[in-house]
């Protein structure tokens, strides 16, 4: 047993100074749901607008930041192997956890999230969230890897990345999951169109009243046919069948509203 104790302590030595093993991405993102469902508060019975509980998430920022360093831990490898619904999911979710943060790390300080950047770079173009070896900004997560030459040509994910501001798509009370994204994000469009604070029919003139969003992103709906986009919601965003038959026929003339960039916290301010 003497001469076996020497050989036992280095095997246990080695033991512990091995690595941990790397765990698998959770491709339902249960810890963010967990997250969301508790501090996500839906303004109607249909869903069709939400604000957040800042407050809430910032006494449950060690989840947060649990969750946004298991998204870190994920490979280049790990990722490229996963099926496109669920890389759409953990880029999705990896933007509204990073927005989240960005918005504790001075809350409750500023009203907007337009107020969290400086002259010199707006906090969409502040690098801090590391994922897949490298250091991104909310801008290129959105614009690099969601859409653009490298991204996957979906446009119902402007509705479901969240700015943190009242005029926003709103951030759902679940995580987005590759085996639910479909779903889940023709859910997103039709809550989105739903909000009449954000688009609107004005019959008497003829005329949709839509979010900016539509203006600023044109291009990516419909290869930049956006009236062939909207006549899919015809009736969600005209509830009117005469009207709505009109509309699928191009007729309506289409102007863009304002855009509320007041912080979509559930406090008013």
């Amino acid at each position: 047993m003497r001469a076996l104790l020497p050989h036992l302590l280095l095997a246990m030595t080695a033991l512990c100074g091995a690595p941990a093993a790397r765990a698998e991405l959770d491709r339902t993102h249960a810890a963010w749901t967990a997250l969301l469902a508790k501090h996500v508060d839906l303004q109607d019975a249909q869903g069709r607008a939400s604000r957040v509980d800042y407050a809430g998430f910032a006494r449950d920022r060690g989840a947060l930041r649990a969750y946004r360093g298991a998204l870190a831990r994920v490979t280049r490898d790990e990722f490229a192997a996963l099926p496109r619904a669920d890389q759409i999911a953990f880029w999705i979710n990896a933007y509204n956890a990073a927005t989240v943060e960005l918005i504790l790390s001075e809350y409750p300080k500023y009203a907007s999230i337009r107020d969290y950047g400086s002259l010199l770079r707006s906090p969409w173009r502040k690098p801090f969230v590391r994922l897949l070896g490298e250091t991104l900004s909310l801008d290129e997560i959105e614009h690099e890897r969601l859409r653009g030459p490298r991204g996957y040509r979906e446009p119902r994910i402007h509705f479901a990345v969240n700015c943190a501001s009242i005029g926003c798509p709103m951030l759902r009370e679940e995580a987005y999951t590759g085996a639910k994204l479909d779903a889940q994000l023709e859910e997103q469009t039709v809550r989105f169109l739903s909000d009449r604070t954000r688009n609107a029919a004005r019959p008497e003139a003829g005329a949709l009243e839509l979010s900016p969003i539509f203006d600023w992103y044109g291009d990516d709906f419909a290869g930049g046919d956006l009236p062939r986009f909207l006549a899919r919601y015809a009736a969600v965003l005209v509830r009117d069948e005469r009207k709505g038959r009109r509309f699928a026929e191009r007729e309506w003339k289409i102007e863009f509203g304002d855009y509320d960039w007041r912080l979509n916290d559930v406090k008013p301010r």
